[in-house]
């Protein structure tokens, strides 16, 4: 191994750096990345929609949305009837753009290493 590791080329190196750099460090859990990818695929979805598809507790759900509207990548918003409204989420255009990114980003990262 320590043979193969002597051969690679700095460029290639810096270009497989550039693309762990496209892992938005806010996605790479399990339950985030599985959050937004379901997020990716739907306009919106609600609170009870993403906890019983992803099998999450309620707070767990909670801590991770909190943790994606905080870098802004998930939008929450309140919906329905005003004495119990629905949570609604969905992907803002920056986790949009982040995702395809991180996409990216392991797209490059697995065709390189098959």
């Amino acid at each position: 191994m320590a043979d193969k590791l002597g051969k690679l080329n700095p460029t290639k190196l810096a270009v497989d750096r550039a693309a762990f750099d496209k892992l938005e460090p806010a996605i790479h859990t399990k339950a985030r990345l599985a959050i937004v990818s379901i997020l990716a695929a739907n306009e919106s979805l609600s609170f009870t929609e993403l906890r019983d598809g992803l099998e999450l507790t309620d707070g767990n759900l909670a801590a991770h949305l909190r943790a994606l509207v905080d870098a802004g990548l998930v939008r929450l918003r309140k919906i329905g009837n005003p004495n119990k409204p629905t949570t609604a989420a969905s992907l803002s255009a920056t986790g949009r753009s982040a995702f395809t990114r991180y996409l990216e980003g392991l797209e490059h990262i697995v065709n390189r290493h098959r």
